[in-house]
């Protein structure tokens, strides 16, 4: 079979550029796509070597670290752990635990580079976090803030990624079009709420996979517009 002539091909890219805006910005989820997931893993070590159920300790936690207010920077790191023994029935104090899950947040390499890579090209950069104080003393111990452009954390804006409307806070902020955003993430209902806001995304799963989906989208947003008539 021939090729296509060269106005159907015009308007093959077109439709691809309508149905994939140009991506103007980045935004990485920390914990699981960033670095290593040290607060999911860290507390599922800790359970095992506590004899504690690992699916309760997950379930408590995901609902604790909001309830108590501690990644919405409304509580403090003491009631959270206070909340998470009297859930679990957790063992150790307070610095002990903390050191254990931020010692399981372990930098990828790799992404960072990609980080420096689409900056270079001119692609806006950020990190979208629900995480707490505990990201900017991770920030101290490994200096990552400074290859992004924003950093937007839960601790700090008082609204997590579990409110849909962080995600209209965020594009107002940008001042871009929420089809020009790309979030990646490891948790796929923050895709979700993402996609339902406009916003492009993907669901971290691993390396391999991400790799070949966000080389996807930024072909796609790097095909030249054209006329659509030959």
């Amino acid at each position: 079979m021939g090729s296509a002539p060269d106005g159907n091909r015009r308007r093959y890219a077109m439709v691809r550029i309508m149905s994939h805006p140009s991506i103007q910005a980045i935004l990485l989820d920390y914990g699981g796509v960033i670095a290593d997931e040290g607060f999911q893993n860290g507390l599922r070590a800790l359970a095992r070597e506590q004899g504690l159920e690992v699916t309760t300790m997950m379930n408590v936690a995901r609902d604790t670290v909001y309830t108590s207010g501690f990644v919405l920077g409304r509580g403090s790191e003491p009631a959270f752990w206070a909340a998470m023994r009297e859930g679990t029935g957790l063992r150790g104090s307070d610095e002990e635990l903390t050191r254990r899950i931020l010692a399981g947040f372990v930098l990828r390499p790799w992404m960072i580079e990609r980080v420096r890579q689409w900056r270079a090209q001119g692609i806006i950069t950020g990190i979208l976090s629900d995480q707490s104080h505990w990201l900017d003393q991770l920030d101290e111990r490994d200096h990552f803030f400074r290859y992004f452009d924003h950093v937007f954390n839960s601790y700090h804006l008082g609204k997590g990624k579990r409110d849909p409307g962080l995600f209209y806070d965020i594009t107002e902020r940008l001042a871009l079009p929420p089809g020009g955003i790309l979030l990646v993430d490891d948790m796929k209902s923050n895709v979700e709420r993402a996609q339902a806001a406009g916003w492009q995304a993907i669901h971290y799963v691993d390396k391999a996979s991400f790799l070949e989906r966000v080389g996807e989208l930024l072909s796609i947003s790097a095909i030249p517009s054209g006329p659509c008539d030959s």
